[in-house]
């Protein structure tokens, strides 16, 4: 963790491969890692259409929670269900509007690899802001399907920031797909570099107040079978 928390400070993203995720959040999960993981996993065959991406017509699945970091004891509380909301200064293509997801499911909210990640998460970004008192933390899942005739958008707004002090972007699973490669950029539009999350529990870390970030479009490697990309968002960003 130290590693990734100086490249934050130092470059503002960092990259941790499956192999050290997986490491560090079974052990923190213990002997249940293994069911609970897949129980985790397959909670992604379960999500609703977007029906905002719908109406301009694209496709992705996905679910949404809120939950609350209180730095005085240290708790993730979740919150009740609220709508996402991005300013068009950060989200051309749909900011400005209360969008409705569906709410991420009370089993999952309490499957503890995704605990485990919340407290991954929050455990390394506070040390980035020590004097924040309370965060606001967003949990997003996503499902880019790809089909033959349409490629599948993991980033329908383009390069973007996400109008929060910090992004992780955690690699659940891919299926016969092709690309969707990651960049992060300065602020001023260098890219700065560019990989492609392959393996489930490969993250990235950005600090979302310094750079931007996109993702390239997916299309299925064979086309006569079905395609998706899942991937798991936790934003951090400090209640003022």
């Amino acid at each position: 963790m130290a590693t990734a928390q100086h490249a934050i400070a130092l470059d503002g993203y960092a990259i941790l491969g499956a192999g050290s995720m997986h490491d560090q959040l079974s052990r923190a999960v213990g002997p249940a890692f293994d069911s609970e993981w897949q129980a985790f996993v397959e909670s992604w065959n379960h999500l609703e259409p977007d029906p905002y991406l719908a109406s301009v017509g694209l496709t992705r699945r996905r679910r949404h929670a809120v939950a609350y970091l209180d730095m005085e004891d240290g708790a993730v509380t979740f919150g009740p269900h609220e709508p996402h909301y991005q300013s068009q200064v950060y989200n051309a293509l749909q900011g400005g509007i209360d969008r409705w997801f569906e709410p991420i499911t009370d089993d999952i909210k309490n499957n503890v690899c995704l605990q485990g990640l919340l407290a991954f998460c929050a455990g390394l970004f506070v040390e980035q802001a020590p004097s924040v008192e309370l965060w606001k933390i967003e949990i997003h899942q996503f499902r880019i399907e790809a089909l033959p005739e349409k490629a599948g958008q993991p980033t329908p707004e383009g390069t973007h920031r996400d109008g929060v002090d910090f992004v992780a972007v955690t690699l659940i699973e891919r299926h016969n797909i092709l690309s969707g490669t990651t960049s992060v950029h300065s602020l001023s539009g260098e890219e700065l570099a560019h990989f492609t999350l392959t393996r489930p529990l490969d993250t990235v870390l950005i600090d979302d107040q310094r750079l931007a970030h996109g993702v390239t479009a997916v299309s299925p490697d064979d086309p006569s079978e079905l395609a998706w990309r899942d991937v798991l968002v936790i934003t951090l960003k400090r209640v003022e």
